[in-house]
């Protein structure tokens, strides 16, 4: 069967992905410290908001917004970053993930909040806990708790309730059977992109990034924020007559992650 297409619009998106065989790809918290540690530097680079997330010992949800076109590109560096770490410190070799990650564009308010209200209580359905925010490693654990890191700082939550109060008392009530069922109908749809309402700045070609008699140190600087629009180190390297090592080479001396 055919992959489902990637939906790259700038937007809300659900990010999940687990474990090759569903093993653990978090060992101890140091791990998923790490992992974090990676999602917000990707973020920063690539203009990714996260609005909400939970790290589980064999999986992890996210919900992640791009402003950019460029979902792929910064799923598969923070990926990959950390199932290089994962490797290295456990001295293992083979793939980390199942597979890729799956996506779902979020294009209604009111699925989005029943999405993070599913996200968080990822915990409770495992029965780790008992009662939202209660475990850590997950957003609203780092709400209540005044930790939240830079890249979750413009979550949609934080701007929604007047106080905490508010919405612990939203998220305690259990999700309903019609909630779930919304949830699992949402994500079997095969959304297109003519049904989103959202409206998206045509995306750029390489040849608007790039000019004569251009600088080294701006080509550079050009090649860096083609990467952060979603083109690919094989796109950029073909355009310019470079190898994909020397576009790696810049990337690198930027400390980007290739």
């Amino acid at each position: 069967m055919a992959r489902r297409p990637r939906i790259e619009n700038a937007g809300f998106h659900h990010i999940y992905n687990r474990g090759v065989e569903k093993r653990n790809i978090f060992i101890d918290n140091k791990d998923k410290e790490k992992f974090l540690d990676i999602i917000c530097e990707v973020s920063t680079f690539y203009d990714f908001v996260i609005h909400g997330y939970a790290l589980m010992d064999n999986h992890y949800h996210l919900l992640l917004e791009n402003k950019r076109e460029n979902l792929s590109n910064g799923m598969r560096q923070i990926n990959a970053t950390y199932a290089q770490y994962f490797n290295k410190k456990y001295k293992r070799v083979g793939h980390l993930w199942q597979d890729r990650y799956k996506s779902w564009y979020i294009f209604d308010d009111d699925y989005l909040y029943k999405l993070f209200k599913y996200i968080e209580n990822n915990p409770i359905k495992a029965n780790i806990t008992k009662k939202i925010g209660a475990y850590p490693y997950t957003f609203i654990h780092d709400m209540l708790q005044n930790k939240l890191k830079g890249c979750m700082q413009e979550s949609f939550i934080l701007q929604w309730f007047d106080n905490v109060n508010e919405l612990l008392n939203s998220l305690d009530l259990e999700l309903s059977d019609k909630e779930q069922d919304a949830i699992k109908t949402f994500q079997k749809k095969a959304i297109k992109y003519k049904n989103s309402p959202k409206i998206v700045q045509q995306k750029l070609k390489l040849k608007d990034y790039f000019y004569d008699q251009m600088s080294k140190n701006k080509r550079n600087e050009m090649i860096q924020k083609a990467i952060q629009d979603g083109f690919t180190q094989s796109e950029i390297a073909k355009h310019l007559g470079l190898t994909c090592a020397a576009v790696s080479k810049v990337l690198k001396k930027l400390k980007v992650e290739p």
